[in-house]
């Protein structure tokens, strides 16, 4: 069995998306008759992933329950974990997470985490092949192509080797469109890191701090370029986009909002 390991990140509360999430987690909001997890899935599986943790909170742990045990797709394991937050007050955080999972489970070895509101219709493969050639932490990244829109993202500034040698977050002046997207393959080596990254006092929350707090410690760290369709599910707005591109007609945004 292959031994890279899969943290899906979904303890969020999507409050931006409310009334539509209060009582449904984003994650299992339906595009085009089937909930944003199974896409993730299915883009876990086509590596070969065999072992797939999905992390959430107190709020939305029996929903994830009833979806993972309904779920037909070829994983051998498939665990929901309740990281025991009730609110956005209280919450641990995306790099939190990764921490309470790999101690809750005892990881130890090479693992991808990836953000339960990515929408993507490119595969795993480029960035997984990368990530064994090199043998180190690979952030999946897109082009944007717009400076504009590039300033909602945390982006990347990328050698001619592909490694990453520097990271904006949210810029208000973007010298690249290239962004980072919520994906990323982790080596076992990287686990102390981790640890070593929360115990020195930083910020626990959006995932993108701990690779680019690894590229500023002088670690090598590389991005794999993909095409095609991403969405980051965080408003109205680019969950109507999303269930357009894939497949759905004229969805009605006021009809969204109003749950």
């Amino acid at each position: 069995m292959i031994k890279i390991k899969a943290i899906i990140l979904a303890a969020g509360y999507a409050t931006r998306l409310y009334p539509l999430t209060r009582d449904t987690p984003k994650p299992l909001l339906e595009v085009n008759k089937k909930p944003m997890m199974d896409y993730i899935m299915e883009k876990i599986e086509g590596i070969g992933v065999k072992e797939v943790f999905v992390v959430t909170n107190s709020k939305f742990y029996s929903s994830f329950r009833d979806w993972a045990d309904n779920y037909k797709g070829g994983v051998e394991a498939l665990e929901v974990i309740d990281d025991g937050t009730t609110s956005n007050e209280d919450r641990l955080g995306a790099i939190g997470d990764m921490k309470y999972v790999l101690d809750e489970k005892g990881v130890s070895d090479d693992f991808l985490v990836i953000g339960a509101d990515n929408l993507f219709d490119f595969s795993l493969v480029k960035a997984y092949g990368l990530f064994k050639t090199v043998n180190e932490p690979v952030v999946m990244a897109y082009d944007v192509k717009d400076y504009t829109l590039a300033k909602q993202y945390g982006l990347l500034e990328v050698s001619g080797e592909g490694r990453i040698i520097g990271f904006q977050e949210k810029p208000e002046k973007p010298t690249t469109t290239l962004a980072s997207m919520c994906a990323y393959f982790y080596p076992k080596k990287a686990i102390p890191l981790i640890y070593k990254y929360l115990e020195e006092g930083n910020k626990p929350d959006a995932p993108g701090n701990f690779p680019s707090w690894l590229v500023r410690e002088g670690f090598p760290v590389y991005a794999a370029v993909h095409r095609g369709k991403w969405f980051d599910i965080g408003s109205f707005e680019s969950l109507k986009s999303a269930k357009e591109a894939f497949g759905e007609k004229n969805v009605d945004i006021e009809a969204l909002k109003k749950g």
